[in-house]
């Protein structure tokens, strides 16, 4: 029998990004990166189910003007994560699933694949992931790499280059896919601390607060058609790919 799971999706924005200010508005291809990551999440689910999250006026008016459903959170929100636990008690869902506002390429099968697995494992804190083929990505540091056992539960995610040997080298790695699947009460945990935990705040990787809290995270993996945009080259290349793929 299916498990009958109310879920909400929602794309949190903040506009005082510290390397891209006002990231969420910035244009790719003429279309603000925020709506078009909305749009990429309605091509799985209603739109009756999806929200953007923020704390900032210029974005909600940019959003109503699309009909875009907005719930306003706090300026204190100290990550996306604890925004998305705001948002918790203002709307009631069993499962609150997390696309960032900054993956404007995001592939709506991924979304639908997260949807599915929340159902698969309800209650489990869960996060996408995919493989890395090149060592640029390996080596960057706005990249957080993955690490996890043989049934995909997460050991451990960091900017630097890991897993890596002696050498130091590349040899196989995944990166993370800021899409994420958190039951309610994982959220009430995490924004209950009120802080950052120690390994969460050196990497400056949310989701580490979730296992320093002793949660389990299980990855699930992704294609790797997202493009996060954190930089101004980030911009040009999901520009690109845009184009490139009729977006």
């Amino acid at each position: 029998m299916e498990v009958v799971m109310k879920y909400c999706v929602i794309i949190p924005a903040r506009y005082k990004s510290s390397r891209l200010l006002g990231k969420p508005l910035i244009k790719l291809a003429g279309i603000p990166m925020i709506i078009r990551t909305y749009q990429q999440c309605i091509k799985a689910c209603s739109s009756e189910l999806v929200y953007v999250a923020t704390d900032d006026d210029r974005i909600r008016e940019i959003c109503e003007a699309k009909d875009i459903q907005v719930l306003m959170t706090s300026e204190g929100c100290l990550t996306g994560t604890d925004r998305i636990a705001e948002c918790a008690n203002q709307v009631d869902a069993d499962v609150y699933i997390n696309v960032q506002g900054d993956e404007p390429l995001f592939n709506p099968k991924d979304l639908e694949k997260l949807i599915t697995e929340a159902r698969n494992y309800p209650g489990e804190v869960l996060n996408g992931f995919c493989q890395i083929n090149d060592e640029v990505p390996f080596r960057s540091s706005s990249i957080p790499k993955v690490v996890f056992r043989p049934d995909f539960r997460l050991l451990y995610m960091s900017r630097s280059p890991i897993p890596s040997n002696k050498e130091h080298g590349f040899e196989k790695a995944w990166r993370q896919i800021c899409a994420y699947a958190f039951p309610k009460k994982a959220l009430k945990d995490f924004a209950s601390l009120g802080k950052k935990t120690t390994l969460e705040n050196i990497e400056d990787i949310e989701i580490l607060r979730f296992l320093e809290l002793g949660w389990e995270v299980r990855m699930i993996q992704l294609s790797s058609d997202s493009i996060a945009v954190d930089t101004h080259e980030d911009i040009h290349r999901a520009e690109s790919a845009i184009k490139e793929r009729g977006l």
